[in-house]
């Protein structure tokens, strides 16, 4: 087993990665749990394919597990899903040093997460990740919050879980699709300031995504570790340094938002083509060599996942989709931050960028 300290000053905890955690769910959970029953949230397609294992682990440990299950999708992120899961472990009477266990993907995780954050002023979760979005970034780092007419992710909070169970067995009953997205998320941390990592990517990506059990571990203890340690030195994201991790992000926000945050473009499709195009807009800012920012897009695109803004068809304009990018949370006295790069693993925070400059970038690359 893998395990990963994430070091957050006063809420330190372990992200284990191991085949079969789920079956083993409740030895893991119990040292966490004060009573003898857990408050267990999940939607309805992790339930079909999950829900008997782990609650015949929490059986097996001596736990009673109750169950909420959901919609599942992206409009579960909603203030009237929350309203339902907060309603719901107060009426199980959640205490607030009881543990709730968030079994899904990043949607089911950070509506959790959130609700945890407010039932009487903040209990404690464990996160169990099914997806490989969820297990090598949305899991780890504390963001929880749901969806508003607004934007994506404008409401919630940073709440640390006690602990993160990673299984990348679970990633069996994904669609390739959805793997292909969180695979997006794993190319960012090379991206970000890590070359030989990316270059391990491109060696073994399609392996991955086949299934090769070894080569998902790997993916997701070198993304938890990266991902650990830049949380543990910004946890809040207040010094500069946490922003690293939404690259690809502020273009991948506002394309999701044009896309009414549907299955139209998965969050993990995105941020694939957000970092393609925060790639070659550093390369038409001079930051990059072009041949870096045609690298990236070459792996996005032999993996299936999406490098081109013109491939998705979009009824808009430039202007558009920078409008969709100033509710972004990164917005600082009206100025707009982006993540760019000056070259593979050189990701930096650019704080002088010239949104109609983003505008005019992105026509040529709806009409290329």
């Amino acid at each position: 087993m893998a395990v990963i300290p994430v070091a957050i000053a006063g809420a330190p905890y372990e992200v284990r990665i191991e085949a079969g955690l789920l079956s083993n769910a409740g030895q893991h959970c119990r040292p966490f749990l004060r009573k003898d029953r857990v408050a267990v949230i999940t939607d309805a397609n992790v339930a079909a394919n999950w829900r008997e294992v782990v609650a015949a682990s929490f059986t097996a440990a001596g736990i009673r597990s109750e169950w909420l299950v959901l919609t599942a999708g992206e409009s579960t992120k909603s203030w009237q899903c929350l309203a339902e899961v907060v309603d719901w472990l107060l009426a199980l009477e959640v205490e607030r040093k009881d543990n709730i266990v968030a079994l899904g993907g990043g949607v089911i995780g950070d509506l959790t997460g959130f609700a945890a954050s407010m039932v009487k002023r903040g209990c404690g979760f464990v996160q169990i990740p099914t997806t490989l979005l969820a297990q090598v970034d949305s899991s780890v780092g504390g963001k929880t919050a749901i969806n508003t007419p607004a934007g994506k992710n404008l409401v919630g909070a940073f709440h640390q879980p006690s602990l993160v169970l990673a299984d990348p067995l679970a990633l069996d009953t994904l669609p390739l699709r959805d793997t292909r997205a969180g695979y997006a998320e794993v190319i960012k941390y090379g991206l970000i300031d890590d070359a030989p990592f990316f270059e391990w990517c491109e060696a073994n990506g399609t392996r991955l995504l086949a299934g090769d059990s070894g080569a998902r571990e790997t993916a997701i203890a070198r993304s938890v570790a990266a991902k650990a340690r830049i949380v543990a030195a910004d946890e809040k994201e207040t010094a500069g340094i946490r922003a690293l991790l939404n690259l690809g992000h502020t273009f991948g926000h506002a394309l999701e938002a044009e896309t009414g945050f549907s299955d139209r473009l998965l969050h993990g499709e995105g941020v694939a083509l957000g970092t393609v195009l925060a790639a070659r807009f550093s390369a038409r800012r001079g930051l990059m060599n072009g041949q870096d920012a045609r690298r990236i897009a070459a792996h996005m695109e032999a993996v299936g996942l999406p490098s081109s803004l013109q491939s998705l068809g979009l009824a808009c304009d430039g202007r558009r989709l920078v409008g969709h990018m100033l509710h972004d949370k990164k917005m600082d006295a009206g100025t707009l931050p982006f993540l760019l790069m000056r070259g593979i693993g050189q990701t930096f925070l650019a704080k002088d960028v010239d949104l109609a400059d983003v505008a005019a970038f992105l026509d040529e690359e709806l009409r290329a």
